[in-house]
């Protein structure tokens, strides 16, 4: 199903509805700060499996979660003086910042590297369905398989994805763009994928 939620005021009803929904283990489109995500409980492993099927993803590749404020961030990766200081100026933003993951991580998030994307996106409905939900949410883009095509209009998301997942969130069209990925694993900030905020990051640094 499609449902339209302001992504300004989120609706209290339907920010419920859509927890309710990632708590039964459902599958979700949910808006960002940079696309559409492809979304579930951080701790469900059969939606996980789901979002893994329906982008043809392979085992190893780096998955992100949505936290909802920086506070939750340590919860589930390793962060010291330096990151910290990094993601405090940063966040919230369009920004995937790379960790060494702690055990809080499902090991289905995980790399080979035990390293984990996290991301507090500057808008507002998935702040919200992170802080109802209580604990992060998996992220992903909706980008179609074997292709890099990234789908931006809920209508057309609901037209090609709509009998794989559980809802999709209209929050009205959003121009994909890839967030900036930064890793901090070793202390120092690496760039590892260039993308929306770059310059403004940099210019921080």
């Amino acid at each position: 199903m499609i449902l339209e939620i302001n992504p300004q005021n989120p609706q209290d009803r339907h920010i419920k509805r859509v927890v309710e929904c990632l708590r039964e283990g459902g599958v979700i489109v949910y808006p960002t700060d940079t696309t559409y995500g492809l979304g579930c409980d951080l701790y469900c492993k059969n939606a996980i499996e789901r979002i893994l099927a329906i982008k043809r993803m392979p085992r190893n590749k780096l998955l992100s979660m949505v936290c909802s404020d920086l506070r939750d961030i340590s919860q589930y990766g390793f962060v010291d003086n330096t990151a910290y200081k990094i993601m405090k100026r940063s966040l919230p933003g369009p920004y995937t910042f790379v960790l060494k993951a702690t055990k809080l991580v499902p090991k289905i998030m995980l790399t080979r590297q035990r390293t984990i994307g996290i991301r507090v996106p500057n808008e507002a409905i998935s702040l919200t369905l992170g802080q109802q939900l209580g604990h992060p949410i998996l992220s992903t883009s909706v980008r179609l398989p074997d292709t890099e095509e990234i789908l931006s209009e809920p209508y057309e998301i609901q037209q090609r994805l709509g009998h794989l997942v559980d809802i999709v969130i209209d929050a009205g069209i959003i121009l994909p763009t890839p967030s900036t990925v930064i890793s901090l694993v070793e202390g120092v900030p690496e760039i590892l994928r260039e993308g929306k905020g770059l310059e403004e990051f940099l210019a921080q640094s």
